[in-house]
């Protein structure tokens, strides 16, 4: 008889544990994968899938006003937000189907029900133990809301998706991609919208130039900005809105007040610590390069273990977590020049280091720019700029960072991402013939650096 039920058990059916779960039983291994609320994970749920519709739909409010100054007379334009919710739901729906198909078609057992660890190789689901030679956290992580006075009636990311039917006005809480991205969606599918930020600058994290300009450009679409403003406590009226009140005294009321301030790894009461397994002080699970955890059978992937939170890099570790235990070929993935896209409005796509990142290691940087106004703006009127950065090493010439925000960022910088991965120098950039007339074209035509 085996020694084990499984020779992998995996608990979270995100995109990290799924792509591990599927590929780990096509290299032969006994696979199974519980999952308490949605195949998928954030990403197809509540995540990068149904925001990235949204924002489709959101810019059509723009897309709209700008066909006038190409000829069109598009006349009035609603919005039926039930028909796009319900829309996105189906969607989704399939996607669930998809991810059910693609486990069961390689044999993956999937258990629908809360997993709890009970000591280092067994799992139970709904009062039914399993055994495993190796066990995979792939729980993901949750919007974390902070305590102050008034926030039951506050929603998060998870909420948006499926809300009964749209505000009039809304108020988006924190400076990161969630918060600009959903503000960027909710103003444009016509919502009076307000983004509340206690920081100074927005994407914090990001290259600065980029939460700059995007700070410039959203109140020019109509989002109105408060930075350096913190809400201190809400207070629900008698008609069922809210009144925000600011630590500046400042005081706005509104019909729904979103919080993007942060997730937090999904670790908690699934007896990781009975385990012994070690968590960091943000809860994540501790991680070698291989991410095994501090408990050799037990492994964690994705957002649970902190870092970047991105799919692609949740797969990634998937397939490389696969590779370490059943193809015995060791594998870890890079959090060097990792992509990323903000689909804020106007939207961003950035790779490498930041000009202040390069400049913290110790880099002799030279910083290339170009801002202008797309083509398509000079027929539409719209006031909306480009801007591209170059970020390079002055020793060795070799481009360290690409930054953009602008239409179709995400697109051109992914190609971009290829280059950077190869080692690609700015004399390389300069010998490479523009697309013409793109806007993609600017990052191969910049010759004067600013800096």
């Amino acid at each position: 008889m085996p020694e084990f039920d499984y020779d992998l058990f995996v608990i979270g059916a995100g995109s990290g544990g799924v792509r591990c779960a599927r590929m780990s039983a096509a290299a032969g291994a006994r696979v199974a994968i519980a999952e308490e609320r949605y195949l998928g994970g954030t990403c197809v749920n509540v995540g990068c899938v149904p925001k990235k519709l949204f924002v489709y739909a959101a810019h059509y409010h723009e897309d709209f006003a700008d066909a006038a100054g190409f000829g069109w007379d598009v006349g009035i334009s609603r919005l039926d937000w039930a028909r796009l919710r319900d829309n996105k739901t189906r969607e989704i729906t399939r996607l669930n189907g998809v991810y059910r198909n693609l486990l069961e078609g390689r044999g993956v057992r999937i258990l629908e029900g809360r997993a709890r660890l009970l000591d280092a190789h067994t799992v139970e689901v709904l009062g039914e133990r399993h055994t495993a030679r190796h066990i995979l956290i792939a729980t993901g992580a949750w919007p974390f809301v902070p305590e102050f006075p008034g926030r039951e009636h506050v929603v998060t990311s998870n909420e948006m998706f499926d809300l009964e039917t749209l505000p009039r006005r809304a108020v988006v809480v924190g400076g990161g991609y969630i918060a600009v991205e959903f503000a960027g969606i909710l103003n444009g599918l016509g919502v009076r919208t307000t983004l509340a930020y206690r920081g100074s600058q927005l994407l914090r994290y990001f290259d600065g130039d980029l939460g700059r300009a995007l700070a410039l450009e959203m109140p020019q679409k109509g989002v109105c900005l408060r930075l350096e403003s913190e809400i201190v406590r809400i207070e629900k009226l008698s008609d069922g809105s809210l009144e925000l009140h600011f630590v500046d005294g400042g005081i706005e009321q509104t019909d729904l007040v979103l919080y993007a301030t942060g997730r937090r790894p999904c670790t908690g009461h699934i007896g990781l610590e009975e385990c012994g397994v070690r968590l960091s002080d943000t809860g994540a699970i501790e991680v070698d390069a291989h991410y095994q955890s501090s408990v050799p059978s037990i492994h964690a992937i994705g957002d649970v273990i902190g870092g970047p939170e991105l799919t692609p890099l949740a797969l990634a570790q998937g397939m490389a977590l696969c590779s370490t235990l059943f193809q015995e070929l060791p594998k870890t993935v890079s959090l060097e020049n990792i992509p990323t896209a903000v689909f804020s409005q106007p939207s961003i796509g950035t790779v490498g280091l930041s000009e202040e990142t390069a400049r913290e290691r110790g880099a002799r940087v030279q910083i290339y720019k170009s801002g202008f106004r797309a083509m398509k703006n000079t027929l539409s009127g719209n006031p909306e700029r480009t801007l591209m950065k170059l970020v390079v090493d002055a020793d060795t010439d070799r481009v360290l960072g690409v930054h953009m925000i602008g239409p179709d960022a995400g697109e051109i910088v992914q190609g971009l991402a290829v280059a950077l991965q190869a080692g690609a120098t700015k004399a390389v950039f300069d010998a490479t013939l523009g697309i013409h007339p793109t806007a993609a074209e600017e990052f191969v035509t910049m010759r004067e650096p600013v800096s």
